[in-house]
């Protein structure tokens, strides 16, 4: 059995430890190419109008996967307790997927107020794909063992850069839109031809950015939101500005989004993407915000930042 894996969404979270899992278990899988402009057009066939552009994106990769593999992993991710939900998309899209493309997809639950955990979830898939539970336990451990050796590596790195003494912006963004090819990679691409320091906001111990993104808007509930706002607050005073990147018409991004401009004491600019492929407006947009931040010359910053987990 081949399993496919689409390139986005849960991809951004999960896809290492999936392919880790996968590889340790010698199950042949297929990864879908990096979001293109067929892709996106394939998504925004299958989708309906009020879907963000994420979502869009995600059915495109279902769509280029379904013909060319035995099953596509499509998890269903309710909560990490009961603060710490997500988005909605994260918890229907297996059921979208069912009834869209008429497939039966392997797929789990994540739901740790029912005691679905994500141990309990691969254990799930391990079963699917026809392995007992003591090598799925096994394989699932030492896949974790890897991921976080490899994560702690990138949080490291992230925070060195912080610590450079160069002109520096935070990217704020759920990771399926800083990363994704279509989103959030010309963005980093044009900063990076501008000579700028990138510290990522997914790129932080995820216990201190949950706390500090509490404290920064109590009753915030949902999980992915408290750690972008738990980034802001870690580093606004050790960058130069921040840049928000988000999906249209993301309904969490934009009102989160506006609670960190209340908060917020530094240079910051929202980029708001659609299906629409032409980057000039938004370059421009970019490298007027860059010279802005340069002329201010920086601000005063504090270089301590926390590396413990």
């Amino acid at each position: 059995m081949t399993v496919g894996i689409p390139r986005g969404l849960f991809y951004y979270y999960y896809g290492d430890l999936w392919i880790a899992f996968l590889d340790t278990l010698g199950v042949p899988y297929i990864l879908s190419e990096e979001t293109n402009r067929e892709i996106v057009d394939l998504g925004m066939h299958y989708a309906t109008d009020e879907m963000c552009l994420s979502m869009k994106i995600y059915l495109g990769h279902i769509a280029s996967l379904k013909e060319k593999c035995d099953t596509i992993l499509v998890p269903r991710i309710d909560n990490y307790g009961t603060k710490n939900q997500t988005c909605t998309n994260f918890l229907a899209v297996s059921d979208i997927v069912r009834n869209l493309f008429s497939i039966e997809p392997l797929t789990y639950n994540i739901n740790y107020e029912h005691m679905e955990t994500e141990e309990e979830a691969f254990k799930k898939i391990g079963k699917e794909l026809g392995f007992d539970e003591l090598t799925s336990l096994r394989a699932y451990h030492n896949a974790t063992t890897d991921i976080n050796y490899k994560r702690q590596k990138q949080i490291s790195r992230n925070i060195e850069t912080l610590r450079k003494d160069k002109l520096k912006i935070l990217v704020v963004g759920h990771p399926y839109n800083v990363y994704d090819a279509f989103i959030g990679k010309p963005i980093l691409e044009i900063l990076k031809r501008n000579n700028v320091e990138i510290i990522h906001s997914s790129l932080f111990h995820e216990n201190i950015t949950e706390e500090l993104g509490e404290k920064m808007q109590q009753g915030l509930y949902f999980k992915y939101s408290k750690n972008l706002m738990g980034a802001i607050a870690l580093c606004e005073d050790k960058v130069d500005g921040i840049v928000f990147v988000t999906a249209f018409p993301c309904g969490i991004d934009s009102l989160v989004n506006e609670i960190a401009f209340c908060y917020l004491k530094i240079p910051h600019i929202e980029i708001v993407m659609d299906e629409l492929d032409s980057m000039v407006g938004i370059e421009t947009r970019l490298e007027s915000f860059i010279d802005v931040l340069e002329r201010n010359g920086g601000h005063e910053k504090n270089s301590d930042v926390s590396t413990n987990g």
